[in-house]
């Protein structure tokens, strides 16, 4: 049977792209549909954006900690426009950036939705049916807003980029890295932030004792928490405050409601069950290690499979399919010791096993810590302590695990990452002359 197209992809965002890009370059022919933007959640309404807004938001502080180096800096004021509309020109040049090079691929970009009609089939917004011998979906995901009356006075990370000015108080759902992250960015931008969740922890899945410290600062800074707390509903008044009503908690007013409760696949109304591809109980494709759905002409990756949210998963997911199916190379992910990052204030990051999951796997553990105040602290007269933390498992000197928390850690771990990937033992570590004075000589100087 002749297809129009070896390779027909529903979303153009960091997995779609690379697996469209990769594919043509083996020489297939390959079209990619997207309803909204080139570029997909990263780069338009996420990871991008929020990490220029992270910047934005520090130098709040570091305009502050200048006087205390000598510079006489003026009262500052702070215009939330020119910091938006600059990061919103970016995005719209990313997205140009990732449409060029779609087309300097070869890879045809069609602007439309599109939904699957069968194994080999997808039919587009504007009527028209095409056909392809493959077909991947990399549809992302989308942030949950909850249901309950007055939910729709609420925004969500989305809309957090096209706000026409920084709320005076702000109420957010949620306390995952979304949540730490924007609670941070209102509150240097002077808004008074308090951040609300069901249960009492933070950040799951990140090292426990990372997590306290950021909680720990974060509440020293001023950021409100109310663990504990379910929402009931929100009202409206007529001045346009919002009145927060909880359970667990006293009615807050709030100028704006943000929901960071988490991000479900974008599955809903593609017409998957036509085709027999399978999804879990929380709406996401089911793969298998090379990225096939229970149909075997359909593939996923990215964030429609749920398995590690994350932008440059996505995209090694999308590089192994085209290598795969259109490269004669099999290939495929391995999903041990992904470092990740949160550009909270002050930011954190961590790879490998946390101290609590090394003790239930491993048994015998050993764990070295260094707890200190960054220079640049010290004279900037702020208290704020950094924290780094080694989890090693005791019988073989593996370094198993690496996080921390302080200025500068996400860059830091990215290069630290390559050591817990490649299975470093501590002494390797050790062994390591320290660079002076930095911060990351501390992770050569624990004993």
């Amino acid at each position: 049977m002749k297809f129009d197209y070896d390779l027909f992809v529903i979303g153009a965002g960091s997995g779609g792209v690379r697996a469209s890009r990769v594919a043509a370059a083996h020489g297939a022919k390959v079209a990619v549909a997207e309803e909204f933007r080139v570029g997909g959640t990263c780069v338009i309404r996420g990871c991008v954006p929020k990490k220029l807004l992270v910047y934005g938001a520090h130098f709040a502080e570091d305009l502050a900690d200048a006087r205390r180096f000598g510079w006489d800096v003026p009262e500052c004021a702070f215009n939330w426009k020119t910091l938006r509309d600059n990061v919103l020109a970016e995005v719209d040049r990313l997205e140009g950036a990732y449409g060029e090079t779609l087309s300097n691929h070869n890879v045809e970009v069609i602007r439309e939705r599109a939904v699957v009609t069968g194994p080999n089939q997808v039919r587009l917004a504007g009527g028209r049916t095409l056909t392809a011998k493959l077909i991947l979906i990399a549809t992302g995901a989308t942030p949950v807003v909850p249901s309950f009356e007055g939910a729709e006075h609420g925004i969500t990370s989305n809309e957090a980029f096209h706000l026409d000015r920084v709320p005076k108080r702000v109420v957010i759902a949620g306390a995952g890295y979304i949540a730490n992250e924007f609670a941070g960015i209102f509150h240097q931008f002077g808004a008074h932030v308090t951040l609300v969740n069901r249960s009492d922890v933070i950040l799951r899945g990140y090292d426990e004792t990372i997590r306290d410290r950021l909680l720990t600062i974060s509440i020293m800074k001023g950021i409100d928490y109310r663990f504990h707390v379910k929402f009931q509903r929100i009202e409206k008044r007529e001045d346009g405050i919002l009145l927060v009503h909880m359970e667990g908690c006293d009615t807050i007013e709030a100028d704006c409601v943000m929901y960071a409760i988490g991000r479900t696949p974008n599955t809903a109304d593609l017409g998957l069950d036509s085709a027999g591809v399978q999804l879990d109980d929380k709406g996401a494709v089911v793969v298998d290690a090379d990225n096939k759905s229970t149909c075997d002409s359909i593939y996923a990756v990215g964030d429609v499979t749920n398995r590690v949210q994350l932008t440059p998963v996505a995209i090694r997911e999308g590089q192994a399919f085209a290598d795969t199916l259109f490269g004669d190379k099999p290939t495929r992910v391995d999903y041990e010791n992904i470092p990740s990052a949160v550009f909270s204030h002050p930011p954190l990051a961590g790879v490998g096993m946390t101290e609590g999951q090394a003790r239930n796997k491993l048994g015998s553990v050993r764990t070295y810590t260094s707890d200190f105040r960054p220079m640049k602290n010290v004279l900037a007269g702020r208290n704020e302590r950094a924290l780094y933390k080694l989890v090693v498992n005791a019988e073989t000197d593996e370094v198993v695990g690496l996080h921390m928390i302080g200025p500068d850690a996400p860059e830091i771990l990215q290069a630290a990452a390559i050591a817990i990937k490649a299975k470093l033992k501590k002494s390797d570590f050790d062994q390591v002359v320290a660079l002076h004075p930095t911060m990351a000589e501390e992770l050569v100087l624990m004993r």
